[in-house]
């Protein structure tokens, strides 16, 4: 009974989080794959987000009430703005011109960006006498170190393509056919800014809706109208939305499967079962897969420099969270303290 408790409790969640990061970095690699071989990404992103809508559409409640609020329609429009017309469109361009290194390695400057808008907006304050705003501000530099190191230094290349066995590259793309590295990572550091945005907006979304599959179909669905027009406008081809049985077709339907259903439901779960950071500390995680992945099948274009500042990106992300993490169990100490000595104070009166 001890052992089957201890299963569920600590090796099934890092089992499933771990297993979860191995699939995106391989849907990754997918992406890259067919978007190197022609697709557009901004075509991508509205087939993708549209299955996404329907996947998600059995657990949307805002389109079934009767009794809708008004002011939601206008927040999830934004949402979806924000964390699909730009957020998705700019992160799928800047892979079809780098790799998914570069991808995961500025998916770790979420956090800082996010403390970097709150501080601008004066949702929160710098105390450096604090030790978990220090921290952040540490875990701030260090990620932004990683991002510029990221997009200027790429190093020499695991292995000489002359020396090595070059079969996985054949049937895969790890690094872009149309590579532009530098603007490959400024679209990527700009998908982070946007995802930051989206971030604090669905905080104060949920804050009024706290269903948070209604508020993740409904801004799904809106911005997918929004990629939609966003396409039309740009993709004048009409050939570019033409689908067929093939590894683009595969990818289109695997990724938002992954994301909107299993994915989503495998992150509720472990954070039901352990706690929300818990789930969030295994996004650098995707580092050591995307490297491993790298200099086994791709070593060939994969570049030691980029691994590097994917790594020092990623000791940026455990900054913050470690920082967020003792500014959580500081608020709490006091909140316990408080709670304690209001009975002295009643009892003081009385």
């Amino acid at each position: 009974m001890v052992m089957k408790a201890m299963v569920l409790g600590e090796v099934v969640p890092c089992m499933l989080m771990a297993s979860m990061e191995f699939c995106t970095i391989g849907l990754t690699i997918l992406a890259s794959t067919v978007l190197s071989k022609g697709l557009s990404p901004l075509v991508f992103v509205v087939y993708t987000n549209a299955l996404s809508s329907i996947y998600l559409l059995p657990y949307n409640t805002f389109i079934v009430t009767k009794n809708k609020r008004e002011d939601l329609l206008p927040r999830f429009f934004l949402l979806g703005f924000v964390g699909v017309t730009m957020a998705q469109n700019l992160a799928f361009v800047g892979l079809s011109y780098s790799s998914p290194i570069a991808a995961i390695g500025m998916g770790c400057t979420i956090p800082s960006f996010s403390f970097i808008l709150a501080v601008f907006c004066r949702r929160t304050n710098v105390d450096l006498r604090s030790s978990s705003n220090r921290i952040k501000l540490m875990g701030t530099l260090i990620s932004v170190a990683g991002a510029v190191t990221l997009t200027l230094y790429r190093g020499p290349v695991v292995k000489d393509p002359s020396t090595h066995l070059q079969l996985a590259p054949r049937l895969f793309v790890f690094l872009s056919h149309n590579e532009n590295w530098v603007l490959g990572c400024a679209l990527f550091v700009a998908a982070s800014l946007s995802y930051s945005i989206w971030n604090i907006i669905q905080v104060g979304i949920v804050e009024k809706c706290p269903d948070v599959m209604t508020v993740a179909s409904s801004s799904t669905l809106l911005g997918t109208f929004q990629s939609a027009l966003l396409a039309i406008v740009t993709e004048r081809d009409p050939t570019a939305w033409r689908l067929e049985f093939d590894m683009a077709l595969l990818v289109i339907v695997l990724t938002p499967l992954f994301g909107s259903l299993i994915k989503s439901h495998v992150y509720m779960w472990c954070a039901q079962r352990k706690s929300q950071f818990y789930v969030i500390m295994f996004k650098p995680f995707g580092v050591v897969v995307a490297g491993m992945f790298g200099c086994v099948f791709f070593a060939q274009t994969f570049h030691y420099g980029s691994l590097m500042a994917a790594v020092i990106s990623g000791i940026g992300y455990y900054s913050m969270m470690w920082g967020q993490i003792k500014e959580d169990e500081s608020k709490k100490a006091k909140a316990n303290i408080q709670e304690e000595s209001i009975p002295l104070l009643q009892e003081e009166q009385v």
